[in-house]
């Protein structure tokens, strides 16, 4: 992720305010693609998708997990805590750490009640716990008496104040014991609460409290949020890149992430602040940590999920250079390595193996055929280059096998950048991951951006990109139509030119909308519901519609100048295994265009073809919790009449057709 806001933005937003608008479309353009001039392979993996835990995107997001600060070890032990004490009650809160139920994260709770009248604590969870009727929720904690025989009633608690389901726990054992219990909410609510209330004189101790949706993705327990990943895999995509991200490289080393911290047991996990919580004075976020419930296992198990290639990033020996850019000594980067090694046999060494056992003991014997690994994430300058060399060195000796993924710095086309790229040309990097948060008109007029690059060089991974409504770091950013359609005529560029471009991504990918730092986002959340933006469905209709190999496209009478949006964008490709030629163009003006569409080297056009069509009245529209469909595709058939044939599309549009040859 990107942090313009400390460096300034390096290119001028002022040219793009007053952006031409798309040239005048002469009467009736053609558009001609060449069926009998097949040019590049298309990477099966190429559209995929980017997490980072930003915008409370793990914990509060993905990771299911209802109670925040479950463990009592935020620096202010009653973070997302509060006391319940009506004024007859008399009792006593105290956080200790003697005696812990795991000295990985001591601190617990003790709650003394004398009995006069209902004590306890309230949690809230992440800006409201989200509870849905007929649904079945998990509720433990580990518990222990210390003395009297109190009665603890587990309540869930409307927004309202009404009661939504009620269990008691008795008979408490006097040592650390796992207790558990069921709840059913009698009513849907968005902003619900967890209740733990003493009756009758006694003391417990209470740490790990825990509230968990029965219904999680694959019905896994303490698992991903089942309505999140689907919205993954219905992007069917190729990749995923986790964790991140800045949190890969941390504000300073002591903060990075370190990926063997995520694989032990989930209570030994120890709690990270995350780098997001501090960095943003217009979005402060003090009560964000990372818990790691989510961690590289479930990361990889996912992937497995929703068929999708791991991609993970790990720190290089860099802190974060927009924060302390803090560097390991070259002499002492050898523990960095063999994390490195040691994540590739996690990843796919047999489970007899020393890390290939640790996957095997968490649930999964087999491999994940990891392919990929990125070294640090976008980093620049020579400290850099050093430190990505070394790697290089052992990881292609020991690892061949593994493509890697380097750096190219935080913008598309400055110093940074082109500093970067000869000097990884000549080090024959694997893959160059670029990023690029920029206004609409930047992506509209790079669409040829790739098509001058060196062909036998190193490949091209976007990895990071989103247009920006208003400016790059803007709260005031929305994921409209425009910057959808920007997307969309910016990835046939990609598509084009697929022998370079191996893989792109958007970001970021998820945002809770009561918890956000960075906006756009991909797919917004909240306590329970979840929707996709325009740019969702513009990555949706790119991966669904991949095809296997690039076909040339001839746009005659759709042409401006190259500082312009183009009254047409336009990419196609054909399926190998259906035969079918897939056209994908993007009309950005505020008018219908009709085309006239002819396929060259074909023959005859079978009679049974398909549109999905992306359109809106205005520019600015955009979808929402409450109509979180307003702009998506819209799916027919039709029937060419032969070639050329008349197409018309609609203003401000992106559409997708798929041709079946007779």
């Amino acid at each position: 992720m990107k942090k313009l806001f400390l460096l300034g933005f390096v290119a001028s937003l002022a040219d793009c305010v007053a952006a031409p608008p798309p040239a005048a479309t002469p009467a009736s353009p053609t558009l001609t693609i060449q069926t009998d001039r097949p040019g590049a392979d298309i990477n099966p993996a190429m559209w995929g998708i980017f997490f980072e835990d930003i915008n409370f995107g793990a914990d509060g997001g993905l990771y299911a997990e209802l109670v925040k600060n479950r463990g009592f070890e935020f620096p202010d032990p009653m973070t997302g805590w509060m006391k319940i004490s009506p004024s007859l009650a008399q009792g006593e809160l105290s956080i200790r750490d003697e005696d812990a139920f795991d000295p990985a994260n001591p601190h617990y709770v003790r709650i003394h009640s004398e009995g006069k009248a209902h004590f306890g604590i309230s949690n809230q969870g992440f800006r409201g716990i989200g509870l849905h009727e007929g649904e079945t929720y998990d509720f433990s904690a580990q518990i222990r008496l210390l003395d009297g025989s109190p009665r603890l009633n587990i309540n869930l608690v409307g927004g309202d104040g009404t009661m939504l389901a009620s269990v008691s726990l008795t008979n408490f054992p006097s040592r650390w014991e796992k207790i558990a219990a069921e709840l059913h909410p009698k009513a849907t609510d968005p902003n619900a609460r967890l209740d733990l209330i003493m009756e009758g004189r006694g003391t417990v101790d209470c740490d790990l409290i825990s509230l968990f949706p029965r219904h999680t993705w694959k019905n896994r327990p303490g698992g991903l949020r089942a309505d999140m990943v689907q919205m993954l895999a219905d992007l069917k995509p190729g990749f995923m890149r986790f964790p991140g991200g800045c949190i890969v490289e941390g504000s300073q080393l002591d903060r990075r992430y370190q990926w063997k911290n995520t694989i032990l047991p989930v209570p030994d996990r120890k709690l990270l602040v995350n780098r997001w919580n501090y960095e943003f004075e217009h979005r402060p976020t003090p009560d964000y940590f990372q818990s790691f419930g989510l961690g590289f296992y479930e990361f990889f198990q996912l992937c497995e999920d929703i068929g999708a290639q791991p991609l993970p990033i790990l720190n290089c020996g860099m802190a974060c250079q927009f924060n302390s850019g803090e560097l390991v000594p070259l002499a002492e980067l050898q523990p960095y390595i063999q994390d490195a090694l040691d994540l590739i046999e996690f990843a796919n060494g047999p489970a007899g193996s020393v890390w290939g056992a640790k996957r095997a003991a968490l649930g999964h014997p087999a491999p994940f055929n990891m392919k990929m690994m990125g070294v640090g994430n976008e980093q620049w300058g020579p400290q850099y280059l050093e430190r990505y060399a070394a790697f290089a060195k052992v990881l292609k000796t020991q690892h061949p096998e593994i493509m890697l993924v380097t750096d190219s710095g935080p913008s598309p086309a400055d110093d940074r950048f082109n500093f970067l790229w000869p000097k990884l040309r000549e080090l024959r990097a694997d893959i160059v991951d670029e990023h690029c948060y920029d206004h609409p008109l930047w992506f509209f007029t790079n669409t040829a951006r790739y098509d001058h690059y060196d062909r036998n060089g190193p490949k091209v991974f976007m990895g990071e990109y989103a247009a920006q409504s208003v400016d790059v770091v803007s709260p005031k950013n929305r994921n409209n139509l425009e910057c959808a359609l920007a997307e969309a005529a910016w990835l046939t560029g990609l598509e084009r030119n697929a022998d370079v471009v191996r893989m792109a991504s958007y970001a970021p990918l998820f945002a809770n909308a009561g918890a956000w730092q960075w906006t756009p986002d991909l797919i917004w959340v909240d306590c329970l519901r979840v929707y996709g933006t325009p740019s969702y469905y513009v990555q949706q209709l790119f991966s669904r519609n991949r095809g296997d190999t690039v076909l040339p496209v001839e746009l005659r009478g759709a042409v401006a100048p190259p500082s312009q949006i183009q009254p047409l964008y336009a990419s196609a490709a054909r399926d190998g295994q259906t035969r079918e030629i897939i056209l994908k163009v993007v009309n950005p003006g505020a008018a219908a265009t009709a085309a006239q569409i002819a396929l060259a080297g074909l023959a005859k056009i079978g009679l049974d073809a398909t549109s999905a069509v992306l359109a809106g009245a205005s520019l600015s529209d955009a979808n929402s919790f409450d109509d979180p469909r307003k702009i998506s595709p819209v799916q027919s058939q039709f029937h060419p009449p032969g070639s050329p044939f008349p197409w018309t599309f609609p203003p401000h549009s992106f559409t997708v057709l798929r041709l079946k040859p007779e």
